[in-house]
This record gives C-alpha cells, structure tokens and sequence, in this order.
C-alpha cells in the first residue's frame, strides 16, 4: 500500500448529529466523517450515499482556515451546508477539537467565519442578491410554473413579498404564503421542483409564513430540494439566512436578530430552530450569522468504504 493511501478494509466511522434542535428535540441529522483527509471525492460520494441523509460533512485539515469541509448529498455535493456546518462544529465542540471563539470553515466556494459560543455555533453568510421573477427568462421560467409544482394560487401568496431567488451564498427559491393551513397544504410535483431548480442552478425551494397562528417564530418554512435527493427536509441553514433578509428587507421586520422556524409541518414534523443576526450597516445588510444547537445521537460504522465495495 502506498503511503497515506487509505485501507480500504478498515471500517468508516459516521457521526449522526442533528443540527438547529430546540430544547433537545427536533432538529435536521445530518452524517459527520472526520479525519477524511484520505478520502476522494468518489468515496466521499459514495459513503454520503451509503448514510443517506440530507447532508453528510467531510472534515479534513486546511492550509488557511479551522478546516477544510466537503459536502454532499445522497446524490452529489453542495457547496455548502447549514446544518452539516452546525452539526461538525458542535461536534468538534463536544470532542473537545474547537472552543468557543472564532474558527472558520473552508469549502470549495471560499472561506466563512464560524463563532462558537456556549455549545451554539453560528456560521457566516454574505449580503442577500436578489433575483425576481422577470429575471427568469432566460432560464424559460415563470411564476405560474412556479406556483403549479407547489399547488398553490396566487391569491395565497403573501402580497408584501413576491416569490424570488435569494442567495447569501447558496440560491434559493423564496416563496411566502398568507397561512400556516397553505404552507401545510402544498401540492408537490417533485420533479417540475426539480426542473425548475436545475434550471435555474438553485438548491431549492424555501416555502414559508409570517402567519402568527402557526408559528411563534419570526417565520415557519418548508425546504424542498428534490434536485439533490432530498425531497423535504427539516432545518436548513443556508436558506434561513435568505430568509431572515427577506423579513428585514420587504417585511419592515426591523429586527437585526430573527427566529426561523423549520419542520413544523413535514411528515413526521421535526420543529428545527435556526437564530439568524444580520450585519446592518446604513440600512442594509452585509452579511449575516446564521447558527444554532446540535446534538449527538450516535454513530453508524460502514463494513467498508462503499466505493471499495464497488471496485472490488
């Protein structure tokens, strides 16, 4: 065996973590692998598939920052991740590797800064772009596309915001509806979701409400990303963050700090809470730091690496 070529016979360890929980509870589990600084990209794929989670998190060592994560889905990877993010540092946190303080996380899209504080980490997102639906065009399409693989009306849409890519770092579709009973009531067609996704290279949909009868919360939101695998899932970092932008910007929220809400209303419900504080400076936001709890709820050993499976 060459040196620092991984065995392939040894067994892998992943650690399932949920990230965002509220009073212990709830929550988005997402895989952690650590040490994988021997890990390809096809193997990392591959044990991501094998977990099937939403989200499974690499952490390996940087030459710059805190470390170097990797993310992908059961399906490919994704630049970044909200709640494999929360779910490594707290991890680490736990294992005793990062204190509280400022770290920070490299990816294949940049650097961002992590704070660490009382068992919580918060990660950072940049200022909000914004790309409404006459900028759509291009990519063929429309809001009652939009609309029909959600199987809403229009007259169900809160008329303060009107539905919108949103991106702090990662594109989401934003979409508001008036109640929680819409938000509960959605009509999916998973795969015009994930047409309209590919085409507009997005990670998904973010549905969500203002509605006070629903949701203690600022907002309660639904994430559907059918495009990478995941159909639903219960809390979603990188989308509360365009969120919470969203309510300061259209909704006269006027707030710097904002409480999503996430997984009330999925089968089974998984109620997730993510506090984002937004960076304002002259009336605008900057930037953002998005974050909240996880918790460790075990760990699941693969016989083998299952791309050594597949080339044996």
């Amino acid at each position: 065996m060459k040196k620092h070529e991984p065995d392939t016979g040894l067994m892998q360890q992943v650690h399932i973590v949920s990230a965002f929980v509220h009073e212990g509870a709830g929550g988005n589990p997402a895989g952690v692998v650590l040490d994988a600084d021997d890990l390809d990209e096809a193997r990392m794929q591959a044990i991501a598939a094998e977990v099937g989670l939403s989200e499974t998190a690499f952490v390996s060592r940087s030459a710059t920052e805190g470390v170097k994560l990797d993310f992908f889905t059961p399906k490919r990877r994704i630049a970044h991740c909200g709640h494999a993010t929360i779910a490594t540092f707290t991890l680490l946190h736990a294992l005793g590797r990062v204190s509280d303080g400022e770290t920070s996380k490299e990816t294949v899209d940049g650097p961002r800064r992590i704070v660490l504080a009382d068992g919580a980490a918060y990660m950072e997102q940049l200022a909000p772009r914004y790309r409404p639906a006459a900028d759509w065009a291009p990519a063929g399409v429309t809001l009652p596309q939009v609309l029909a693989s959600l199987g809403l009306a229009a007259h169900q849409l809160d008329p303060r915001f009107a539905p919108q890519v949103v991106s702090t770092g990662n594109g989401f579709l934003l979409v508001g509806v008036r109640r929680g009973e819409d938000l509960a009531g959605l009509r999916l067609d998973v795969d015009a979701i994930a047409d309209i996704t590919e085409r507009l290279d997005l990670i998904g949909y973010y549905v969500f409400t203002v509605d006070r009868a629903a949701t203690a919360a600022d907002a309660t939101a639904r994430m559907f990303m059918p495009r990478y695998g995941v159909d639903e899932e219960s809390a979603t970092g990188m989308a509360a963050g365009p969120l919470a932008c969203v309510l300061y910007d259209f909704f006269a929220h006027g707030q710097a700090h904002v409480v999503i809400e996430q997984g009330r209303f999925m089968a089974p419900p998984s109620p997730s809470r993510i506090d984002v504080t937004l960076a304002i400076d002259g009336g605008r936001i900057r930037g953002l730091m998005a974050g909240g709890r996880g918790l460790r709820t075990g760990v699941r050993t693969l016989a083998r690496s299952p791309s050594a499976e597949a080339n044996a």
